[in-house]
């Protein structure tokens, strides 16, 4: 494992994320990948080290089945926002809570 993978945790969305930071794997990868943004620019859009976002990459790319297992948990809350007819996850978190 590289250095850079140990930052890599689960503790927060219950999905890889960089530690101490909200920003998850499946978003950089999204960025990178997706969009086609650069380390650098994904890096300085979301305030975290290259070397994370490297390490988000190499993640994503090592733990094939853990990732599809975050995404199918983000997609079942999504629809359960869907069908409670809450705008995102955070309102209906406040509906729960209140």
């Amino acid at each position: 494992m590289t250095q850079s993978s140990i930052r890599i945790v689960s503790e927060l969305h219950d999905e890889p994320h960089i530690k101490g930071q909200r920003v998850t794997v499946r978003r950089i990868r999204g960025l990178v990948e997706g969009a086609g943004k650069s380390t650098e620019e994904v890096a300085a859009q979301l305030g975290v080290d290259v070397v994370d976002v490297y390490g988000a990459l190499e993640h994503y790319h090592d733990n094939p089945e853990e990732m599809t297992t975050a995404k199918r948990r983000w997609n079942e809350r999504e629809a359960t926002v869907q069908e409670s007819g809450a705008t995102s996850l955070a309102e209906l978190t406040r509906e729960t809570d209140g």
